[in-house]
């Protein structure tokens, strides 16, 4: 299967998208780029859905992402960033209550965990959970990324 990737510049700094035949596997900024493998095949980001759709988003065009996605993770790992796309646009939860949604009440460190393996920055918004003190916490594009991502979404 052939993996192709597209690299583009946001209001945040650089991104790489990441993408096969399955669909979006991984969506980095430049802090967390993986080195583009030699069998990857490099495509003009204006060729990528993905890399539109981003676009859209930092424009304020785009609230909702319509992608394939094909990320790989434990099923416990799946299940929080499948939770994550419910997160609406422009609304944050805790890692508590996301523990609480996916019914594993008892495991927000576990969440949190998950949350930071998130290879699909921005499209599976883990940057919309915050502390239960409602404080931001962790986010492995910095704080200053998860910060300005969540003005963007509430304007």
């Amino acid at each position: 299967m052939q993996t192709y990737y597209a690299t583009t510049n946001s209001p945040l700094g650089q991104i790489q998208v990441v993408w096969n035949d399955n669909g979006v596997t991984h969506i980095d900024f430049e802090n967390e780029m993986p080195e583009p493998q030699l069998s990857w095949k490099k495509v003009s980001a204006s060729k990528s859905d993905a890399v539109q759709q981003l676009k859209e988003y930092f424009q304020g065009r785009r609230q909702n992402f319509d992608l394939p996605l094909a990320p790989t993770g434990t099923a416990f790992q799946n299940q929080v960033w499948k939770a994550l796309v419910k997160i609406p646009y422009g609304t944050t939860t805790s890692y508590g209550e996301l523990a609480k949604q996916i019914g594993r009440p008892k495991a927000s460190r576990a969440v949190g965990a998950a949350n930071g393996k998130n290879p699909l920055a921005i499209v599976v918004p883990c940057h919309r959970v915050i502390g239960s003190n409602g404080k931001l916490t962790g986010y492995a594009g910095g704080l200053e990324r998860k910060a300005a991502l969540l003005q963007l979404e509430n304007h």
